[in-house]
């Protein structure tokens, strides 16, 4: 593995398990809208290879991605894995053959999912499985006891290391928690959308991590022009700001920016070394307020 230190600096998930705090997400190694085989193939090997020389040691993916196409591609950039790199997948959803995302949440399903996450990686057991339970970007009432029993099977099994879970509310992660460890969450959040605030600091008083997806999704125009404006100031990007505004909001915050560019990756990388100033801030937690 790398001994490159990357910005922004390392979290511990679990005793086996420490990763920067700058990961990768590799949904959009697939081709459009998550589909089928991406244009260019070597191109997305470079990038996840870029990853790794950087520093990164976490990788997030899904093997409904594309589907099987981006975990694939993973294995043909990576496989035999580096010693200290880390793959966090999801079950809990397919693809059909119009590119919706139905769910998946029969014990049966999950254990296929799980089966062909380790096929297409080509590992004997995943570091960690995140259950997906809402829909694309926010949470939905019910019980998760059912899928997440069927995981923790499956841990102690021995197919899977550690569990987490993605697209959750508050008491769908204690009830998880009451059946067996999370290590990290997955939820949509970022500076305008900040209804997982006390989760966020909950989870860190637990050292649990918490992975936020769509950093610059769900602003309105005002807010666009505000963040917009913090960038110019600082003579940065929005997209910069964001991910700082993400390092900075809590420790155990983990990003997972996602890029089918190596120029892209190395500035999602690049922004995790901005820190922002106090009164910008001010003016970024206001957003949300």
């Amino acid at each position: 593995m790398t001994t490159n230190t990357i910005p922004g600096g390392t979290y511990t998930l679990s005793d086996d398990i420490t990763v920067s705090r700058v990961g990768y997400g590799a949904m959009q190694l697939a081709g459009p809208g998550v589909f089928g085989p991406p244009a260019d193939r070597a191109a997305a090997v470079a990038v996840l290879r870029e990853a790794v020389a950087l520093g990164v040691t976490h990788i997030d993916t899904a093997d409904f991605y594309g589907p099987y196409v981006t975990n694939e591609i993973i294995r043909e950039a990576l496989h035999p894995y580096p010693a200290g790199l880390h793959i966090v997948t999801k079950v809990g959803a397919v693809r059909d053959a119009q590119g919706g995302w139905p769910p998946a949440q029969e014990p049966d399903q999950l254990r296929r999912a799980v089966e062909q996450n380790l096929e297409h990686l080509g590992l004997d057991r995943l570091d960690v499985v995140n259950l997906r339970v809402g829909g694309v970007d926010r949470p939905e009432p019910g019980s998760l006891a059912r899928q997440f029993t069927a995981l923790a099977e499956m841990q102690a099994e021995g197919l899977i290391a550690h569990l987490g879970v993605s697209t959750v509310l508050p008491e769908q992660v204690a009830e998880a928690q009451s059946i067996a460890p999370v290590v990290c969450v997955q939820n949509f959040y970022n500076i305008a959308n900040r209804a997982d605030d006390a989760l966020i600091d909950s989870l860190a008083e637990q050292g649990i991590a918490y992975v936020p997806y769509f950093p610059l999704g769900g602003f309105s125009p005002l807010q666009s022009a505000e963040l917009d404006a913090v960038a110019a100031r600082l003579g940065s990007t929005p997209a910069a700001v964001a991910q700082a505004w993400l390092l900075q909001r809590s420790p155990n915050v983990l990003l997972i920016p996602g890029t089918s560019a190596v120029a892209h990756l190395r500035e999602n990388v690049a922004a995790a070394s901005l820190v922002l100033p106090e009164d910008e801030l001010a003016v970024l937690n206001s957003i949300g307020s």
